[in-house]
């Protein structure tokens, strides 16, 4: 178990909007090169395969948080000790 707390879950902002990014890019490029080679070979299923392909390939490289997307993480405030409220609740 201690193996898998070690793993990294988290994406920075930036590698969140580059992620989306190139997930766009991918899914757009494979999505082009799949309508022109069905409407070349007159098949639609070649075109539904090469872009089911380019979901696929999308999915791999930008759901898991590879190193590429967490490089500028947030330096996060310390928390400030509580205050004490004067009004307490009554029993």
């Amino acid at each position: 178990m201690d193996f898998f707390d070690s793993l990294p879950t988290h994406m920075d902002y930036d590698g969140q909007a580059r992620a989306e990014k190139l997930s766009r890019v991918i899914v757009t490029l494979f999505g082009v090169v799949g309508l022109v080679w069905g409407y070349a070979i007159q098949q639609f299923s070649q075109t539904i395969y090469i872009l089911g392909a380019g979901f696929v390939l999308a999915g791999i490289v930008t759901i898991p948080p590879w190193p590429m997307y967490r490089r500028k993480p947030l330096d996060w405030q310390k928390p400030q000790p509580e205050v004490p409220t004067k009004f307490k609740k009554k029993k």
